[in-house]
């Protein structure tokens, strides 16, 4: 009997690039070259790729490379996109019309973290690439994606639908349609609380899965602490919910990436800043 490929899981990165390669080093899934050493596995990054961390950019460009070199290795890399991928795409696109940015879309990005070197150095290949990026994966019995909010139920009624819908909000020319979508992916913790069990339900009983993996809010602001359990992913939402953003561009010990399997998490791997 085949056993299904590993599936590694990578909350928000944050522009922490040096980080990112220890944590796929550490997990076997790249090798001191950069180059893709993880044979079948399939990775899974939940978006926020960019802001507040040195080197955005390099970041998107690492997810880039694997991306397209896992395939060769019988292996997969997942890439979705995140509330900040929206913000950096609206601040770029309508920083160029000619009308200019009357909707401060490049004075929420800064506020958010925005940092000049990654518009800077983003050509037409990394702007066309994040703006591909799916909102919502399946993969086994795991749903994936990047904000804990009941957003995406009004997007579509299955991945693919929601996956369709995105795509051509990122294709809209209209500020208003930015915006909207904008200020309802920066929505986040539906799934605590007496109601949360209930609104992780709904979105599995809507896109299929058993569980739920997201990024978005830091584990340490889930758990409104930061001792050494924020350092970890927390099962919650009566075990229906797995958070998985590590804080990376928070804290300089912050960050960790997860071997998911059909019973919860087999496996974290942390970052040591030694």
């Amino acid at each position: 009997m085949s056993h299904p490929p590993d599936l590694w899981v990578v909350g928000d990165v944050h522009g922490e690039h040096d980080k990112l390669r220890a944590l796929l080093l550490g997990a076997g899934l790249m090798d001191a070259g950069g180059a893709w050493a993880g044979g079948g596995a399939h990775l899974v990054f939940l978006g926020d790729y960019l802001d507040r961390g040195p080197d955005g950019l390099g970041v998107v460009r690492l997810v880039r490379r694997l991306e397209e070199e896992a395939p060769r290795s019988g292996g997969r890399v997942t890439a979705l996109l995140g509330n900040h991928e929206v913000m950096f795409l609206a601040a770029d696109r309508f920083r160029r019309t000619a009308l200019g940015d009357r909707f401060g879309f490049q004075e929420y990005w800064e506020a958010n973290g925005g940092q000049a070197s990654d518009a800077a150095r983003a050509g037409p290949d990394d702007l066309a690439w994040l703006a591909a990026r799916p909102a919502l994966a399946r993969v086994g019995r795991w749903l994936l994606l990047h904000a804990d909010s009941p957003m995406y139920l009004h997007l579509g009624g299955s991945v693919e639908a929601v996956n369709v819908r995105v795509a051509a909000l990122l294709d809209s020319a209209s500020a208003e349609v930015w915006g909207h979508f904008a200020n309802a992916f920066a929505g986040r913790l539906a799934f605590v609380g007496p109601e949360g069990e209930g609104a992780a339900r709904k979105l599995l009983d809507t896109f299929g899965g058993r569980r739920l993996a997201h990024g978005h809010t830091p584990v340490y602001v889930l758990l409104d602490e930061d001792g050494p359990g924020a350092g970890r992913p927390v099962l919650y939402a009566g075990g229906l919910c797995v958070a998985l953003d590590s804080g990376m561009a928070y804290r300089e010990d912050a960050g960790f990436i997860v071997r998911l399997n059909d019973r919860g998490v087999a496996e974290v791997r942390t970052f040591s800043p030694d």
